[in-house]
């Protein structure tokens, strides 16, 4: 017996020992890729979804500038730098930083506009990437790229956010307004124009603005009628007899083109509300012209650019007698691609405010950095790894038994909580069909072993085997074998138990109770060895270490804190072994002796009932 728990022993140290290696290692590989950079102490998960749960696109998308709207809600902004210049975003790789740009950041009203480059969006899918911050250092500067965030494809993009200035245009490609128009402070996103229908904004010819019949192109903005007018004008370019327009005729989105084809306007569909914002976009092929409205097909049109290399005009146009567009407008783009139907339906989900938008593109709960704990544990373990440098060889081999201890004390305590948790499973279960057995108990058949562990048939064979764990199961077998025994052997028949019977069976079922007692308490003594013989393991190592330090001092005869320190610092070290093997080792015994004594006392309640039972059940035989 003592060899089989021996080798028990030996092989969950080696289990132990080997699960510890895999957690360390495993540890130190999530160290170096959980966390981008530990300089940043929170990220935020941001997910693109375009499944039936969030935005439900089906079409392709491909790379996306995405806008994250950023407020108190879902964003600390106290925690971060006051410009956002601590803003990064990482792809899920945590190694791959995306570019974006700020439109807005305002720490003082806790709201933010960024605009960040997701590549390789699916439809169908959810794309995530990282939103990091928290880094107060000199390390993080701006690392907002406009240009950079911006595909070579976008020819124009306008914010809107220059407050008096004219509108600029944040591709770089320099198409930016001749004069600023009537700004809007709280647009849809940021700033935006407003326009009256008299007030227009030009933007001037460029050779990145040249259209031919050939050209491709993608056009889109938000709008926001104040008023609807026949035939109103947001968008316009004259070239001769040649124009391009978009706009609104009594509330009802169109695009009208005129070339040497003749004049053509797209069919007429469902108008605008007044006071809603729309997300309204427009896509040339080269042999077709399509309008969206919230990124949905609209009207088409079979026609083609007409060739324009004129200026462009926002909010009206030139020709007489021309009404004008009265709403707001915010987040015009052009492009000289065609943008897929699922991109253009991604940004009308994602840069409006409807429920859907805060499905399609969900900012998650913040996480914060346990590396700055980490960076004081390292300093702390850096700390001792210099003072275990001045420990002599006494020390460690003091150290060295208090690691032998702890490991076994580990050991122990993780073998008996599993045990005990077994058995308390174990108990529950024969308890409930003892309770059930109540007064049947003289049903249950005594000449029958096998009818009497199935507690009168009625524990399977199941049962019978997740209650052979339990103590209570083991005493009720050894009283019930005491009166099959009687049962069985009784001379002129069974007439009874005897007071001496009686006594007996008692005895017998006190002699399992230790029995299953010593079980329970088996191997508690190396917890016990770790209790008392820590601490003292320690300051036998400290006491040694103290002395070869003074004798060393003595000898060499330099008495200065400088020789001293090192060396009483690498005594104490093998106190502090004592103690941190000690210390969990008493809780440990403290909680196991605990339950020990719950189970201790279900079974001494039981054999009171087991014998109070069978004193009523049975007849009562003379001696």
């Amino acid at each position: 017996m003592a060899i089989s728990n021996s080798r028990g022993i030996t092989t969950h140290l080696l289990w132990l020992a080997c699960a510890w290696l895999t957690l360390v290692s495993s540890a130190q590989a999530g160290s170096d890729t959980s966390w981008w950079n530990p300089e940043w102490t929170i990220r935020k998960k941001v997910t693109v979804d375009t499944t039936a749960t969030g935005g439900a696109i089906t079409e392709p998308i491909g790379t996306a500038l995405v806008l994250v709207r950023l407020h108190d809600g879902n964003f600390q902004f106290a925690s971060g730098k006051p410009e956002g210049d601590d803003l990064r975003f990482v792809a899920t790789d945590d190694k791959t930083l995306l570019s974006y740009h700020i439109e807005k950041f305002d720490s003082v009203l806790n709201e933010a506009f960024i605009w960040v480059k997701v590549p390789d969006v699916k439809p169908v899918a959810q794309a995530t990437f990282w939103l990091y911050y928290g880094n107060a250092g000199d390390t993080a500067t701006k690392a907002s790229d406009t240009k950079a965030s911006i595909d070579a494809d976008t020819v124009a993009l306008y914010h809107f956010g220059e407050k008096g200035a004219p509108a600029s245009d944040a591709t770089g490609n320099g198409n930016n307004a001749e004069k600023a128009g009537v700004p809007v402070e709280g647009s849809l996103i940021g700033g935006g124009l407003r326009f009256t229908g008299q007030n227009t904004v030009t933007i001037p010819a460029s050779p990145t603005l040249a259209w031919t019949p050939i050209s491709t192109l993608t056009w889109s903005a938000w709008i926001k009628p104040a008023s609807l007018a026949a035939n109103a004008v947001l968008f316009s370019r004259t070239d001769g007899e040649n124009f391009f327009r978009i706009g609104a005729d009594d509330g009802v989105p169109f695009v009208e083109v005129k070339s040497a084809a003749g004049t053509q306007r797209t069919p007429a569909g469902a108008a605008l509300v007044v006071g809603a914002w729309r997300h309204l976009a427009v896509v040339a092929t080269g042999s077709q012209i399509s309008l969206f409205l919230d990124g949905e097909s609209y009207a088409t049109l079979s026609a083609a650019l007409p060739a324009l290399n004129s200026p462009s005009l926002l909010g009206g146009d030139t020709a007489e007698g021309a009404v004008g567009f009265s709403g707001e407008l915010d987040e015009l783009e052009i492009s000289k691609v065609v943008r897929t139907p699922g991109a253009l339906k991604l940004a009308a989900i994602c840069e409006g405010t409807s429920d859907k938008a805060a499905k399609t593109l969900v900012v998650g709960a913040e996480e914060a950095s346990s590396h700055g704990a980490e960076g004081e544990l390292a300093k702390h373990l850096s700390l001792i790894t210099d003072i275990s440098k001045s420990l002599t060889f006494d020390g460690w081999v003091v150290i060295v038994l208090c690691i032998l201890l702890a490991v076994v004390g580990w050991v122990v305590t993780a073998i008996k909580f599993v045990y005990l948790s077994k058995i308390k499973k174990a108990t529950n279960t024969f308890l409930q069909h003892w309770e059930h057995l109540g007064s049947d108990f003289i049903t249950l058949d005594h000449g029958d072993e096998q009818h009497v562990k199935s507690m009168g048939g009625k524990a399977s064979t199941k049962v019978q085997k997740a209650m052979r764990q339990s103590p209570l199961y083991h005493i009720y077998q050894i009283g019930s074998a005491e009166i099959q025994h009687r049962v069985v052997n009784a001379r002129e028949g069974f007439q009874g138990l005897s007071g001496r019977s009686m006594e007996a069976i008692r005895a017998t079922l006190d002699g399992g109770l230790v029995r299953e007692v010593q079980k329970l308490n088996s191997n508690l003594v190396f917890l016990t060895i770790g209790i008392a013989g820590g601490p003292y393991l320690g300051l036998l190592g400290t006491v040694i270490g103290v002395m070869i330090t003074f004798a060393v001092i003595a000898k060499s005869g330099a008495v200065e804190v400088n020789s001293i320190a090192p060396g009483i610092a690498g005594a104490l070290l093998a106190t502090v072994a004592g103690l941190a093997v000690a210390i969990p080792a008493l809780f440990a015994y403290s909680y196991i002796s605990s339950r020990i004594k719950d189970a201790v006392s279900e079974m001494q309640i039981f054999i009171d009932e087991f014998v109070a039972k069978i004193a009523e059940v049975f007849p009562h035989a003379n001696d």
